[in-house]
C-alpha cells in the first residue's frame, strides 16, 4: 500500500505541472497580445489551440492506454507538453504560437487520459475516490502556481520567460515515472489483491458508452462545467484588470490565490463528502456534482455583474469553490460506470467530448463576444447560462444512478 501512495504522490505532482503549464498563459495574455498584436478573438484562439491538440488526441491515448504499458506513454506525454510549453516562449507570431500550443495539448492529453485508470488499478473502490480526489487537488494548486508565475512575469511585460520557466521542470520530473511499477489492469478489483487481466477493449464497446444514458448525462453536464471553467480560466485575470481596474500583476496573483485556496479546500471537501454519501446511496457522487452547479449558478452571475470589486472577488472565490467541489467525484463516477477494461477509454472519450464541446470553443466565444460588444463583461455573462444547463443535466442523472448500469457493446 505504501508503494501505491508513493505512486499517487508522483502522479499528482505531474498533474500539478500539467495545470501549471496550461494556465500560465492566462496570466501573460495581455503582454502577449500586445507584442504579437492579437485581438481578444485571437487570444481565445490561442487558448483553443491547446484544446484542439488535447481533445483530438484523447481518444487515441485512451485506446493505447487500455492496450499497452501506460508508463512509457505517459512519460512521452509529459516530455512533449513540457518541451512545448518552454517553446511557447520562443514563438514570434500567432501561427507559431498556435501550432506550439497544439503540442502542449497533445502531451497533456496522454497523461490525463491514463492517470486515473492507473490510480483505479492501485486503489479498490472504498479508497478510490479519495485517491482520485488527491490527484485532482493538483488542478487548483497547479493552476494557481501558473497564474502566480505568469503574474510575476506579466508585471515586467516578459511573457516569454514565463513559458520557459514553467515548462523546463517537467522535463526533469517526467523521469520519475521510470521508478514506478505499473499495476496490472484490474489489479485492485481482483480477489485477495491478485491481479486480473480483463479482456481487451473493442472499439464498438467504447462507442457503446454513448448509448448509456447515465454516461451521457454525466458527460454533457461535465461539458457545461468545463465550458465555463475553461473560459474564465483564460479570461479571469483580464476581467479583473479591465472591469475592476486591478493591475495585471495584482489580478493574476489574486486570481491565483483564490483559485488555490477555494479550489484546494473544495476539491478535498467534495471528495470527502462524496465518499461519505456514496456509502449510503449509489447516487452519492452525483449529489455532490449536481448540488455544486446549482449553488455555483447564482453566485457566478452575481460575481460577474456586481460593480463593487470586493464583492466581485468574494463572488468569484465562492464560484471557484462550488465549481471545484465535484472534481474527484466526476472521474470516480466515470470509473464506476465503465467496465474495468474500458477505464482509460471511458475517461478518454469523456475528455474528448468535454473539450470538443466545452473549453475548446468557450475562450474564443467569449473573446469574440467581447470584440463585438466592446465589453469583456458581456462576453463572460454567457457562462452562468451554460452552468444552468449543466445543473439540470446532473440533477436528472441522480434519478438514473440507482438503476443498473448498462454498457451496450
Amino acid at each position: 500500500m505504501r508503494t501505491a501512495w508513493i505512486t499517487l504522490a508522483i502522479l499528482s505532482g505531474l498533474n500539478l505541472l500539467n495545470y501549471l503549464d496550461r494556465y500560465v498563459m492566462s496570466a501573460v495574455l495581455t503582454p502577449m497580445q500586445k507584442e504579437l498584436h492579437l485581438s481578444d478573438g485571437d487570444g481565445g484562439w490561442i487558448a483553443s489551440a491547446f484544446m484542439l491538440g488535447y481533445f483530438i488526441s484523447a481518444p487515441l491515448f485512451g485506446y493505447l492506454g487500455d492496450r499497452f504499458p501506460r508508463k512509457y506513454l505517459m512519460l512521452g506525454g509529459v516530455l512533449v507538453w513540457s518541451a512545448a510549453t518552454a517553446c511557447s516562449g520562443l514563438a514570434g507570431s500567432f501561427a507559431e504560437l498556435f501550432a506550439i500550443r497544439i503540442f502542449v495539448g497533445f502531451g497533456e492529453a496522454c497523461f490525463v487520459t491514463m492517470g486515473p485508470s492507473w490510480i483505479s488499478d492501485l486503489f479498490a473502490t472504498p479508497g478510490r475516490n479519495t485517491a482520485i480526489t488527491i490527484f485532482y487537488v493538483a488542478v487548483p494548486v497547479g493552476s494557481a502556481i501558473g497564474f502566480t508565475i505568469g503574474g510575476l512575469f506579466a508585471q515586467q511585460g516578459d511573457w516569454r520567460h514565463a513559458f520557459i520557466y514553467a515548462g523546463l521542470p517537467g522535463i526533469l520530473f517526467a523521469l520519475s515515472l521510470l521508478l514506478l511499477r505499473e499495476p496490472r489492469r484490474g489489479e485492485s478489483d481482483g480477489l485477495e489483491g491478485k491481479g486480473i487481466e480483463p479482456p481487451r477493449a473493442k472499439a464498438l464497446e467504447v462507442l457503446g458508452l454513448l448509448r448509456n444514458g447515465r454516461y451521457q448525462l454525466l458527460v454533457w453536464g461535465y461539458t457545461a462545467q468545463t465550458f465555463s471553467i475553461g473560459a474564465f480560466g483564460i479570461w479571469g485575470p483580464t476581467f479583473l484588470n479591465r472591469v475592476h481596474g486591478l493591475s495585471l500583476g495584482s489580478a493574476s496573483t489574486i486570481f491565483g490565490m483564490m483559485l488555490a485556496g477555494a479550489g484546494l479546500v473544495a476539491t478535498l471537501l467534495g471528495g470527502l463528502v462524496a465518499t461519505y454519501l456514496h456509502k449510503r446511496t449509489p447516487a452519492g457522487y452525483v449529489w455532490v456534482m449536481a448540488a455544486s452547479l446549482v449553488a455555483a449558478l447564482p453566485v457566478c452571475f452575481f460575481a460577474l455583474t456586481v460593480g463593487n470589486t470586493t464583492l466581485s472577488l468574494i463572488g468569484l472565490g465562492a464560484s471557484m469553490f462550488f465549481l471545484f467541489l465535484p472534481s474527484g467525484p466526476i472521474t470516480s463516477e466515470i470509473l464506476e460506470i465503465v467496465p474495468v477494461h474500458l477505464r482509460a477509454s471511458g475517461v478518454a472519450l469523456a475528455t474528448f467530448m468535454i473539450h470538443l464541446f466545452g473549453d475548446w470553443s468557450s475562450p474564443t466565444i467569449v473573446g469574440h463576444v467581447s470584440d463585438w460588444t466592446h465589453s469583456l463583461q458581456k462576453g463572460v455573462l454567457i457562462l452562468p447560462l451554460v452552468l444552468m444547463i449543466g445543473a439540470i443535466l446532473w440533477s436528472l442523472l441522480i434519478r438514473l444512478t440507482s438503476k443498473p448500469i448498462l454498457v451496450v457493446p
